[in-house]
């Protein structure tokens, strides 16, 4: 079975790319490093001092972590970056904890998904880094983050994205990425892109293919990194009565769910919710559709995604979305919620933190503490996957469409999609609810994308020989980067 990350070494590549890594100052960080990166040797620390935080640069790797920071240059750590909402604003009891991906390089947290699966590649050989050009099939920034880790990394890269997405996104790819490939359609037309990633891996001997997902990189790096992150970022908060109730990020590949294995194993009680487009409820009903919480792509189940370990389904009307885009971001906006709503300045300034998607995963966490009836003593923990500077053109898209904004509006969108957020749209997955949402993948991946029924049954019955055994995964990466950077001799030279 082809189950966990395949670490096999193919010499030769391997060796050229040692080379390549030498001859461009090139040193690759360990999970444990962006875990806690108070472990960087200190000479890269002193260099990072004058880079900045999007700049082409190979030593922006070991700002790959969820604790840079919150500078744009010269930054280095501290502890995990996170806001928590209050009741002003949410409406409900618990606290709602989220981790601002904005610090990231290139504003948002992909590019740790990314480096995830391109690293065991690279390292082992088996991607090459002088012949290969790294496809990244997205809806949207995981393509992102895999063409500035390619670039970092020195290897062509091929962004493969659906058209329909925002004009940053293309702008910025422009200026990074060796190819450009938009596929019809929006978020929910996954099953575009996966064809175009066929049509080239039959057509083209110099790529490779690094589908988020179905690569257990992607999960591997949240399970080991973000999990962490979130547990630290709980304890800095928590006192003697606290307690994490659970945690809810909407499914794009499924990546980030990887954080709730972590996160249960920890804190065994901890409920696991997924989010979704009300517009194409997939895991709701088996639904299909169009949608606008980019960021999101559907209409299938990820290979990743763990489903036994979910315990809740929550759809998200992209209306709700869209409207807190501008409740959040237009001055009118921030006025009310400080003047009306009585939240705190501070806040509402970060509230910019929050992208789409972001929106869309804070309105499931509500949903599901409203669901529980969590109390003052619980916190619910979510990712802001990108900010809102990543949306500018979306912001302008809805004042043609809906008008300027004013204090009325603002009213309204505060009461009407946010304040009155209600508990529909949701399902408490029983045992036969996971497996009905887990045979889903059958379709997409056995009948479609090469998978076996085997591999398909073990994600369900054998969790030591798959999800466990990708988790132990992260230690032996660790092992072969370490062996990678010393043969480079690179880090003996700092």
């Amino acid at each position: 079975m082809n189950i966990v990350i395949d670490l096999t070494k193919k010499q030769e590549a391997l060796a050229r790319n040692i080379e390549r890594a030498k001859e461009k100052n090139i040193i690759i960080p360990t999970f444990e490093q962006m875990r806690n990166p108070e472990k960087v040797p200190e000479a890269i620390k002193e260099q990072l001092k004058s880079v900045g935080l999007w700049d082409i640069n190979p030593l922006n790797l070991f700002r790959i972590t969820w604790k840079n920071e919150p500078k744009e240059s010269g930054g280095l750590f501290g502890g995990p970056n996170f806001i928590v909402l209050p009741k002003e604003l949410t409406g409900v009891d618990a606290k709602i904890l989220c981790m601002i991906g904005k610090f990231f390089p290139t504003g948002c947290h992909k590019v740790g998904a990314s480096f995830g699966c391109l690293a065991p590649r690279l390292v082992t050989g088996q991607f090459d880094a002088s012949r290969q050009k790294a496809v990244w099939p997205s809806t949207g920034n995981y393509c992102r983050g895999g063409a500035f880790n390619s670039k970092l990394l020195s290897c062509d890269s091929i962004a493969i994205l659906p058209a329909e997405m925002s004009r940053e996104r293309f702008d910025w790819l422009a200026t990074v990425a060796t190819e450009i490939i938009a596929t019809p359609g929006c978020e929910s037309n996954v099953k575009e892109i996966f064809d175009k990633t066929w049509e080239l891996r039959n057509t083209r001997d110099d790529v490779m293919i690094f589908n988020q997902f179905e690569e257990m990189g992607n999960h591997l790096w949240h399970y080991a990194v973000t999990g962490n992150a979130i547990e630290e970022a709980y304890l800095s908060i928590a006192n003697e009565k606290s307690h994490l109730a659970g945690a809810c990020f909407t499914s794009g590949s499924a990546g980030t769910t990887g954080t709730g294995d972590y996160l249960k194993e920890k804190y065994p009680g901890l409920k696991l919710g997924v989010g979704e487009a009300l517009q194409c409820p997939t895991l709701l009903n088996n639904g299909f559709g169009g949608h606008r919480i980019e960021g999101i792509g559907d209409k299938h189940v990820p290979w990743i995604h763990n489903v036994k370990n979910t315990d809740m389904v929550i759809a998200i009307d992209d209306e709700d979305s869209q409207k807190l885009l501008r409740l959040f971001n237009e001055p009118e906006g921030r006025e009310y919620l400080v003047k009306e709503a009585g939240v705190d300045p501070k806040l509402v300034d970060e509230l910019a933190y929050m992208g789409i998607s972001g929106i869309a995963n804070v309105l499931c966490a509500i949903k599901m503490a409203k669901y529980y009836e969590l109390t003052e003593n619980d916190v619910v923990a979510t990712v802001l996957t990108d900010s809102a500077a990543m949306y500018g053109s979306r912001i302008e898209e809805l004042r043609e469409e809906d008008g300027e904004y004013s204090t009325m509006k603002a009213a309204v969108d505060y009461h009407t999609h946010l304040r009155s957020v209600k508990t529909d749209n949701l399902e408490e997955l029983t045992y036969t609810g996971r497996k009905r949402i887990h045979n889903l993948k059958y379709y997409t991946w056995v009948e479609q994308q090469g998978r076996t029924v085997e591999e398909l049954n073990a994600l369900w019955y054998d969790y030591e020989n798959t999800w466990g055994a990708v988790h132990k995964q992260a230690a032996q990466i660790d092992e072969l980067i370490k062996e990678f950077n010393e043969s480079t001799g690179l880090l003996k030279n700092l």
